[in-house]
Parts: C-alpha cells; structure tokens; sequence
C-alpha cells in the first residue's frame, strides 16, 4: 500500500473540505489517487460541499466581463449564503472565472443538464435518429448510438459540464465543489447570459464594386 503524506492528505481537505481522518482513510482505500479518494467521499457523502448542497443561497454576486476587444460580454449570478462570503477575493476570484467561461463557451446554454427542457432534448433525439449514417444500422443499435449522442449534445450545452479553461482536468462544477469546501459555504450558479456583438442582426451584403458606384453616382 502507497504511504499516504501529511502532505497528500491536507491536499485533499482543501479540496473536499472533508475532515482530516476521512480524508486519510479515502486515501487509503485508494492507494493514494486522490481523484479517487475525492470520488469515494463524495460517494459516502462526506465532503463539506455534498453535505452544504441544500442550504439556501440568497446572497453572492451579479458580475459582468466583457472579453478583450469588446466583442464579447458575459452577465452571470453566482449566489452564496452570507454576504461576507460574498465578499471575499475567493468568491470574487470564482465569479470572475465563471464568466469567462461562460465568454469562452459559444455552445453553452444552461447552467446544468437539469436545467435542458425535455422539448429540446426530444428535438435533438429527432435529429440524430434522422441521420443518414443510421439508416442501416438495426434500432437497437441505433438507440445506443443517438442516446450516446444526445448525452455529449448535453454536456456540450451544460456550463458545469465543460472543461474549467485554466484547468482542463477538472469540470466546472468540479471547481465550484473546491470553492465551496474552500470557503465552508453552499454556492450555486444561477442564471447567466452571453452577448456576442452584431448577434441576430441581419447584415446586409454589398459588392466592393456595388459600394464604389454608389459613392460616385455611379452603376456598378
């Protein structure tokens, strides 16, 4: 069995927020991984954040990025349960990483895969069963494959599914549960929106040609 450090086991209590002897023991049952160990807390339902999941959230933040260049901008709410958590550089850190995920994300629509109504997910399995590479393949087997489609449609759509940008081996959601274990408080992303410049607007296409004529009066 590997030696578990001191050092390995405060790493994850700063991840989990769990106590110290649960955290030695995941260890130990896990040879050491600690993405292991975090799974096999959660799944006995000891970390702080499983355990503060419930709590209400009515305090946090409204927080606005507008991407370099000014093309791109972000309203996203983020709450937490008391304003002095609210205000601390962690939360404000989170926020602000939040939205630049969110900037960074074209395809994202929804905080989580909860949150996706059943009329779109319907109309996604329509489309996929419509495709022509399924079209010889028995239903059985096509079943399997547009179910498998429709959950990667999901996570794509889903903000706490997606890759955290300065971090790629951990998920959104991932670094919300360290957050939350980091600072003792439930936190909740609740709503965002994404502005993309000149989006819905139908712009008009006009030659180089057409464009002079019009400056000097005349026909193209």
């Amino acid at each position: 069995m590997a030696e578990i450090s001191a050092k390995l086991v405060k790493e994850l209590r700063e991840k989990t927020g769990a106590g110290m002897m649960d955290c030695k023991k995941a260890l130990k049952e896990n040879e050491g991984d600690t993405e292991k160990a975090i799974e096999w807390l959660r799944q006995k339902g000891i970390t702080s954040a499983e355990k503060k999941s419930g709590r209400q959230t009515a305090e946090g933040l409204v927080h606005s990025y507008i991407h370099t260049g000014g093309r791109i901008g972000v309203l996203v709410e983020i709450n937490c349960e008391t304003d002095f958590v609210a205000r601390r550089d962690e939360f404000k850190e989170l926020v602000q990483n939040v939205a630049m995920q969110i900037a960074a994300c074209p395809n994202v629509e929804y905080v989580a895969q909860s949150d996706i109504p059943e009329a779109i997910i319907a109309k996604e399995k329509e489309i996929e069963m419509g495709r022509d590479d399924l079209g010889n393949k028995p239903d059985n087997i096509k079943e399997k494959i547009v179910q498998g489609r429709i959950e990667k449609r999901q996570k794509e759509l889903s903000l706490l599914d997606q890759p955290f940008i300065k971090e790629p081996n951990i998920t959104v959601e991932e670094l919300l549960q360290q957050t939350i274990a980091q600072l003792g408080e439930n936190i909740q992303v609740r709503r965002f929106t994404r502005f993309v410049l000149g989006e819905g607007i139908e712009k008009q296409e006009v030659s180089f040609a057409d464009e002079v004529a019009a400056q000097t009066g005349q026909k193209a």
